[in-house]
């Protein structure tokens, strides 16, 4: 039930950030998903930040320069007015900074390489490339499922 939940209601945010930078929105999605724990992790409630964006970095149009840090040690992140800001931050982040990975997001499983291959990723923090290439590839088979589902064209 969350995952249904999940996708209708970023679906539109997804799309029409996906719309605005090239990017599939069934990607977004499975990144999302990833990076907030499907819309549950403190950062995504409570920062609209739902893809583990560190603060640094000049602000953007989407992004004011608001920064949280959810732990003594641990890395700033971005904090955002809406969930919407945060999608378009994204977009326009892989966009400008990870075109590779943004112009073959057509296909899932060669977004997923490129994007887990990418400093996207960070070992340092624990993260584990492979791990996160075949989660996305099985999220985002999930989510188009449920978008077809949802959203029939």
């Amino acid at each position: 039930m969350l995952k249904e939940i999940f996708v209708q209601t970023y679906y539109p945010l997804a799309k029409e950030a996906g719309e605005k930078y090239t990017i599939n929105p069934v990607v977004i999605l499975a990144q999302a998903a990833i990076e907030s724990g499907w819309s549950e992790s403190t950062l995504s409630k409570k920062h609209s930040n739902f893809f583990g964006i560190t603060g640094y970095g000049k602000p953007t149009e989407y992004w004011p320069g608001t920064k949280v840090q959810l732990s003594e040690k641990g890395l700033p992140f971005r904090s955002y007015p809406s969930e919407k800001e945060s999608f378009f931050d994204f977009c326009r982040l892989i966009r400008s900074s990870y075109k590779p990975a943004a112009d073959v997001s057509i296909s899932p499983r060669a977004y997923a390489k490129e994007i887990s291959y990418s400093r996207y990723i960070s070992e340092v923090n624990g993260d584990n490339r492979e791990n996160y290439r075949s989660l996305l590839v099985k999220l985002s088979s999930d989510i188009e499922k449920l978008v077809i589902k949802q959203f029939p064209q």
